[in-house]
């Protein structure tokens, strides 16, 4: 059994004598890698604390990075990243109408239509009563600051919160390194606005996220697409194109791709840092959908270190989009540089949403939603292939994960026609020339497999394709 000493009469609550003397242990190197705790129930008995102590406990040093929890044996010391400088960059010098009526039709949709290409998960398997506890408990703290602006960077505990999930992912990084805001949306907008000028061209995935695309074409920017394929973007074709119009940035999303559900491979990764480094622009890894996968797949923020990457993430799509926290790590100059931006346009982001989700995160609830949320998809991506093959569609590539399925209509070139019918029977269906830079027609379609069990959209595609 573990050496602690704890004291039901000291002013520290139990949870935090386990936790700091437990860290404290794995610091020391008196408990190394590997090592397993302790079971709950034993370690409630001989200490003589409640279950739920020790479960809150546990939880608490998982998401501070000192234990690990496997399924079904228990709970474990990790494996603890080493914290390495980043490299270094050097500062930078100095109409989306369609884009935002579409945008404004999704978010003013009315309750009873059917949102078949959401690029969220169905509001019912979120977990709001696990969001109206932070929330009281919140209010309950005579410590927060809920009348007065946050920090400019964000709140600090969230942001060293996040260089403990960014180490996760072999990504060493400091809380001066990472910039929480209003969603991953702001995230984007705040980079473009600060590296992008009227006229430079900026290398994107085709198809790649539209919303993205239109707040680039609103700042002037010219949109140059890359093919992206089932494991990446084209590096053959990006080569050519970066040479000819020498971009500022490259956007990409690398794991569970909007709209085509695909992974980077490490091969691809490696070239498309190596273009990038050869012709001197910096890439955005927008990550917003990477919490979905159980099995993490490659990012290009591990392999740079942050150097050349700007790393987007947030937990709109996670959590609630009605929290918009979102983040985003980099360089430490260029952290700071874009941290000044956000001061300047916005002052500061919600210290109190951002105190509702580190409580979700340190608490372990975050953790435990996520994976009921995967399991989920996993029947659901079943449900949604079973659904595709029977109504006559086509789905080139089959994702490993995440929500997104980007079907074909076989023998069409442009997949526009159907998502109007479908709209006129109340079933929003995102056709592909959404997703393209320049809006070109498209045979596919993105649908979310949330939703594909309804038997609406069977019922329609079944007619529309028959």
């Amino acid at each position: 059994m573990l050496d602690l000493r704890l004291e039901a009469q000291a002013g520290q609550p139990l949870v935090e004598q386990i936790v700091a003397g437990l860290r404290g242990q794995i610091d020391d190197r008196v408990l190394r890698s590997g090592h397993r705790l302790p079971p709950i129930r034993r370690f409630a008995e001989h200490y003589g604390v409640s279950r739920f102590t020790v479960v809150e406990a546990y939880e608490r040093l998982v998401a501070l990075g000192y234990l690990q929890s496997r399924r079904g044996s228990g709970f474990y010391v990790a494996q603890r990243a080493q914290s390495v400088p980043a490299a270094n960059h050097a500062p930078l010098s100095d109409r989306a109408v369609d884009v935002a009526w579409m945008l404004r039709r999704a978010l003013d949709a009315p309750p009873d239509q059917l949102r078949a290409s959401d690029g969220h998960l169905p509001p019912s398997w979120l977990d709001d009563e696990a969001l109206r506890r932070q929330i009281r408990a919140i209010a309950r703290d005579d410590g927060a600051r809920l009348t007065r602006y946050g920090q400019a960077q964000g709140w600090l505990p969230l942001r060293e919160q996040l260089c403990v999930r960014l180490a996760e992912m072999d990504v060493a990084a400091t809380p001066e390194q990472i910039v929480l805001t209003q969603g991953a949306t702001q995230a984007l907008d705040l980079v473009a606005r600060y590296l992008v000028r009227p006229g430079d061209a900026v290398l994107v995935e085709d198809p790649g996220y539209y919303n993205f695309f239109g707040n680039l074409r609103l700042i002037g920017a010219r949109l140059i697409g890359v093919p992206r394929g089932p494991n990446g973007p084209d590096v053959d074709a990006m080569e050519k194109l970066a040479a000819e119009h020498k971009p500022r940035l490259f956007f990409m999303q690398s794991a569970l791709h909007n709209p085509t559900g695909g992974d980077l491979s490490p091969a691809i990764a490696h070239r498309i840092l190596q273009c990038a480094e050869r012709h001197d622009f910096l890439i955005i890894e927008d990550d917003i959908y990477g919490e979905m996968q159980a099995m993490p797949s490659t990012r290009l923020a591990t392999l740079d270190q942050l150097s050349r990457v700007i790393y987007v993430g947030g937990f709109s799509k996670t959590l609630s989009a009605n929290l918009r926290v979102g983040f985003l790590a980099a360089s430490p100059e260029l952290a700071q540089t874009i941290g000044d931006v956000k001061t300047l346009c916005v002052v500061s982001s919600s210290e109190f949403a951002e105190r509702v989700v580190w409580g979700l995160l340190v608490e372990g609830q975050f953790r435990r939603h996520i994976d009921r949320v995967r399991q989920r998809l996993e029947a659901a991506r079943s449900s949604a292939m079973r659904l595709i093959e029977r109504v006559g569609l086509e789905l080139p590539s089959e994702p490993k994960a995440g929500m997104f399925m980007w079907t074909r209509i076989p023998g069409s070139e442009d997949a526009a026609p159907l998502a109007e019918a479908a709209a006129r029977e109340g079933i929003v269906i995102a056709p592909g020339h959404i997703f393209r830079p320049q809006m070109q027609a498209s045979p596919f379609l993105r649908l979310n497999a949330a939703y594909a069990s309804d038997k609406r959209l069977e019922r329609f595609l079944s007619q529309a394709l028959g």
